[in-house]
């Protein structure tokens, strides 16, 4: 494989699959599993990018939480054409479960035939780990972009739906014409007589002219580093898993903000100067509160004139102190709940094993003749 088509290859997977990128240093996943799993094996991210990682979509039963994100599919890149088919890994564990592709479909079909699965669209999930690849057929008669949709949907013994399934994603597919594409697929990357002087990163020039990469890198002059997931909110990936952050952003993938001025009343910070405020809290710095009383004795404001009041406190503003709260069986109505003994000590004029009951019919019920 050309190195052209192993760059990109290597972005269709990091964004197809969905992604978080696990370092198999940090993380040993089993080969037999107890859950469903799917995923980019080592070996071809290996082969691909040259470090030695899992890219899971499903792990041991669980969707990747970025594919449960609505707006994910507006972060996906456009698919070169040098890139037909994708390639993926998955087995059900322990576990019994059926798949379906339910929607394999083109939008664009005269750029674009209809996407299709090297295994049967229905079926049950292979418990041992077992590949299949999805092709992305070009018509080869226009260039061009074209929209497709694929929807998965996954059930268990039981007939329900595995949490986050199906999944429906749409993507861009670039396509050109067959002799361009071919000229594309075939030459690869253009041999350089100064190959030498011109390959970065402690890349090195080979017997044919072409620039090899280290780890990490990868483009013509081995000039673009290589960012697992990638870096957001327009940061530059300037080397490996290495985000530069431009002004008001911060975080490894440069995904958290900065804010100038402090978030307040537990806000966050989540773009440049601009505050996630808690419930209950509005403002540039999240500083008015919705509650027009504030909230007493450390209440927290939670909705509109809402307190959330600590142990101990009650009453629409946590004005009211209450008692403390009772360890015994049933609480006591008038009066404490000892700790060590776990009774209820009452009351002045109460009686009872809950001090429920008042002195005085007490004394009646000893002597009817006492005058009230």
């Amino acid at each position: 494989m050309s190195n052209l088509a192993k760059e990109c290859m290597l972005l269709l997977l990091i964004f197809i699959v969905t992604i978080t990128c696990k370092d198999h240093s940090r993380r040993q996943h089993k080969n037999k599993t107890d859950e469903l799993s799917l995923w980019i094996n080592e070996q071809q991210m290996k082969k691909l990018s040259g470090i030695q990682i899992k890219v899971f979509a499903i792990d041991n039963g669980r969707v990747n939480n970025e594919l449960r994100n609505p707006n994910f599919n507006q972060y996906l890149p456009t698919i070169p054409s040098e890139v037909n088919s994708v390639n993926f890994t998955w087995d059900a564990g322990n576990k019994y479960y059926l798949y379906n592709f339910d929607r394999l479909k083109s939008l664009d079909e005269t750029i674009l035939q209809a996407p299709t699965v090297s295994i049967e669209p229905k079926g049950r999930i292979p418990r041992k780990e077992s590949g299949f690849s999805i092709f992305l057929p070009c018509t080869g008669n226009s260039s061009g972009t074209a929209t497709f949709s694929i929807s998965l949907s996954i059930q268990n013994r039981k007939g329900r739906a595995v949490p986050g399934t199906p999944l429906r994603l749409k993507f861009k597919k670039e396509c050109a014409t067959r002799g361009v594409y071919d000229r594309t697929s075939l030459q690869g990357p253009i041999p350089d007589p100064d190959c030498d002087k011109k390959c970065k990163n402690n890349g090195f020039c080979n017997n044919d002219k072409i620039c090899q990469c280290k780890e990490g890198y990868m483009g013509q002059y081995c000039q673009t580093a290589l960012c697992y997931p990638q870096c957001m909110n327009g940061g530059n990936c300037t080397a490996p898993a290495v985000c530069s952050c431009p002004p008001g952003y911060q975080g490894p993938h440069c995904e958290g903000g900065i804010c100038t001025e402090k978030c307040l009343n537990g806000g966050k910070c989540i773009q440049k100067d601009k505050c996630q405020c808690t419930k209950g809290y509005y403002g540039f710095r999240c500083e008015f509160s919705k509650c027009v009383i504030p909230c007493m004795n450390s209440g927290k404001c939670i909705g509109n004139n809402v307190c959330r009041c600590p142990p101990g406190f009650g009453g629409n503003h946590c004005e009211i102190g209450r008692r403390q709260r009772s360890i015994c069986k049933k609480p006591c109505k008038h009066g404490v709940c000892r700790q060590k003994t776990q009774k209820c000590k009452c009351d002045k004029g109460w009686y009872g094993a809950y001090c429920n009951s008042r002195e005085r019919r007490r004394q009646r019920r000893k002597n009817p003749k006492v005058e009230q």
